[in-house]
């Protein structure tokens, strides 16, 4: 498929605030994301990068603001509700089921598209088995593409943690998402994941037209990345810009990044 360029504004997020007792972990954040974009928020720990993706996938519900999908308003919906309008996410904490094999927890990434039901979809009969063979059909493409083949029939919980960290992209990709949210997707990595991570990450903009939101620690994957970047700082945002434009900004710099000679 050919190269997606980011388009018109597919999600807006617009004075998003979050509170927890006293503590502000979101103010009045407003961004615009592009269809086809990867942007990238970066902050320093407690900035509030991961409340702000949980406030998008209704893990939390912001106290003020909006947030809009193609013109859906999801501030309200459940989570369920908001990934079956096409939003869907890995978590800084792996969330797989660690006794089921890599087939079965990139199936049950399917549970949206499955009008059957997860367990009647499973079953080798009438509608069900249709459906099962229909879904599987999209697992082993994920499989193909994340190269993760030879471990399918592996439980997740035998695997190394970078292993597990793709299974969990599967698992978010098997939802065929508008838009995907990670969260530190490279965290406690090797060099050589990380690598083949943002690799991943480029193909699945490239050749499906996702929509990326990420999360991450590491300057020089998402300077190399991203094609936007957000900065937060204390629950605000106080940059955002080009990979280029964010890197030079002073309040960056000061709150985040260190001295222009570090970045």
């Amino acid at each position: 498929m050919a190269v997606v360029t980011s388009g018109p504004t597919q999600l807006e997020i617009r004075g998003v605030s979050k509170s927890f007792g006293g503590v502000q972990a979101v103010s009045r954040v407003s961004v615009d994301v592009q269809k086809g974009q990867i942007l990238s928020i970066i902050g320093p720990n407690g900035a509030g990068k991961t409340t702000l993706l949980n406030c998008i996938s209704s893990v939390f519900h912001p106290e003020t603001g909006t947030i809009v999908l193609e013109g859906q308003d999801l501030t309200r919906l459940s989570p369920a509700r908001v990934a079956g309008r096409g939003i869907a996410r890995t978590f800084q904490n792996i969330a797989l089921f660690r006794g089921m094999t890599v087939v079965d927890n990139l199936m049950l990434g399917r549970h949206i598209h499955m009008k059957n039901g997860v367990l009647r979809s499973m079953l080798y009969w009438g509608p069900g088995r249709r459906e099962e063979v229909e879904h599987r059909r999209v697992v082993e493409d994920i499989i193909d593409f994340l190269e993760i083949e030879a471990i399918r029939k592996r439980p997740v919980g035998s695997l190394p943690y970078g292993l597990q960290k793709r299974v969990e992209l599967g698992r978010a990709l098997a939802l065929h998402p508008k838009v995907l949210l990670l969260d530190e997707p490279m965290g406690g990595t090797n060099h050589e994941e990380k690598e083949d991570m943002a690799r991943f990450i480029l193909d699945v903009n490239d050749e499906w037209g996702t929509t990326i939101i990420l999360i991450e620690h590491d300057m020089g994957v998402v300077m190399d990345i991203s094609q936007h970047v957000v900065v937060l700082d204390l629950g605000e945002k106080i940059a955002e810009g080009t990979p280029a434009e964010v890197k030079a900004h002073p309040q960056v710099i000061k709150a985040y990044l260190g001295t222009k000679a570090t970045v």
